[in-house]
């Protein structure tokens, strides 16, 4: 019932815990923390203050409950971390660019894999990655997950070999109507 009291009055329950603090469960303005699960996506940090501390908390999105019928917000857990330790991400890729290869074979870039894993420190995390589809310059060429530049002190956790992007080609049939 609380729950329900809380939501009514504009106000979201979240749920803040990780290393060196004591899980808490908090309530934010709703209007608000959708502004920032809109800028921040997943794998930006927030630095999240906590009223009647002085302490600012700086954490990841772990979870977002959504309501399966309406799409309301219902619940958030936020994941502390430690700026100086380094942790996996999960990255989104974004196609940039125009294929040669695609143009002249008459097909369509087709993307094979949608996110990167990563590790790195959490302020050196990538809000999202580009990757440049002018690399595709034949028929048969692939992007693999090696082929993306990473930013400085972001290893990749992704199989080095999985395809990222590829060109489809139509293949018309040519037959004999009867």
């Amino acid at each position: 019932k609380k729950v329900k009291q809380l939501r009514r009055a504009g106000f979201t329950p979240v749920h803040l815990y990780g290393p060196g603090i004591d899980s808490q469960s908090l309530q934010c303005s709703h209007r608000e923390l959708l502004s920032i699960l809109t800028r921040a996506g997943r794998n930006t940090p927030i630095a999240i203050l906590v009223e009647g501390s002085d302490e600012e908390n700086l954490a990841l999105v772990r979870d977002v409950h959504w309501e399966p019928v309406r799409g309301d917000l219902l619940h958030v857990d936020f994941l502390r971390v430690n700026v100086g330790q380094r942790i996996s991400a999960e990255v989104p890729l974004t196609l940039v660019g125009e294929s040669e290869g695609a143009r002249e074979a008459r097909g369509a870039v087709v993307q094979r894999l949608y996110s990167l894993q990563i590790e790195a420190l959490p302020l050196k995390i990538p809000q999202e990655m580009e990757v440049d589809v002018s690399l595709l310059n034949e028929p048969e060429s692939v992007i693999r997950a090696k082929d993306i530049e990473l930013p400085a002190d972001v290893t990749l956790l992704t199989d080095p070999e999985t395809m990222v992007a590829g060109i489809d080609v139509a293949r018309a049939q040519v037959g004999e109507m009867e």
